[in-house]
């Protein structure tokens, strides 16, 4: 076998394809730069790991389920001004996941609540955590779906060991007991073991509607920002930006 068959052989035995890819043109350059075998064979070795990292953090993303893809970069602070670029470059850096804590946005719908979850659930992803999006809506019936079947107990468990969930649309629609107590001990369960980004169209003052308990709203608000990160948005519906919505239509047209 000849060293170029050797390789080709050795790649695909370890799977390697994008270090098969690219063995040729990193040997070209060793030669040329000179390279000691021990930064050549570094040099294979990262841009393998670089492309699995990459390709991982794709499935990853796939496996969270994001309604759309999104950015941080891509966010328009120039619209949404109430939105401090200091605090989400914090957030972005991921340290709330190692952390164990959580992130609340609130705000009126279109101010960038979902946006910005998707885009920090997406950079997660990228650097290599599980993540798990659902509306609180999808969130009560996934779990009144395992209480119905006696697996509440070890559905948490499971949840619990994917260091993020997103939870958007907290507060768009009122839930009945059964429901507000499964979305407790979903909160509870996660408390000072996972994090949680949640997003909310109602101040807290206000979740009591939601959960219909005020009792129960304060509880779940105690653990979700004992060690949070909270933003207000504020504003008008980036969605609905330059529409003049106060016209009513001509009845003749």
């Amino acid at each position: 076998m000849t060293a170029a068959k050797d390789l080709t052989w050795l790649c695909r035995q370890l799977k390697a394809p994008s270090l098969l890819a690219g063995v040729d043109r990193l040997g070209a350059r060793a030669r040329e730069e000179n390279w000691t075998h021990e930064e050549f064979l570094a040099a294979c070795l990262d841009r393998e790991v670089s492309a699995r990292s990459a390709h991982g953090g794709q499935a990853r993303i796939r496996a969270a389920r994001f309604p759309a893809y999104k950015t941080l970069e891509d966010f328009d602070f120039d619209h949404q001004r109430s939105a401090r670029r200091d605090v989400i470059a914090h957030l972005g850096a991921l340290d709330f996941i190692e952390e164990r804590s959580n992130v609340v946005f609130l705000g009126p719908p279109g101010t960038g609540k979902t946006h910005l979850s998707i885009a920090l659930g997406i950079r997660a992803c990228a650097a290599g955590h599980r993540v798990a999006f659902a509306t609180a809506a999808e969130w009560v019936a996934r779990l009144s779906a395992a209480h119905d079947t006696g697996r509440l107990h070890d559905e948490l468990r499971r949840l619990g060991r994917i260091p993020l969930l997103v939870i958007d649309e907290v507060g768009y629609v009122p839930l009945e007991a059964e429901a507000a107590n499964l979305f407790f001990q979903l909160v509870s369960a996660r408390y000072e073991r996972a994090s949680v980004i949640m997003s909310s169209n109602k101040a807290f003052g206000r979740w009591g509607e939601t959960f219909g308990d005020d009792t129960v709203a304060a509880a779940m608000i105690d653990r979700l920002v004992h060690h949070a990160e909270v933003v207000v948005l504020k504003g008008d519906s980036y969605r609905l930006r330059g529409r003049d919505l106060g016209k009513v239509p001509d009845a003749s047209a």
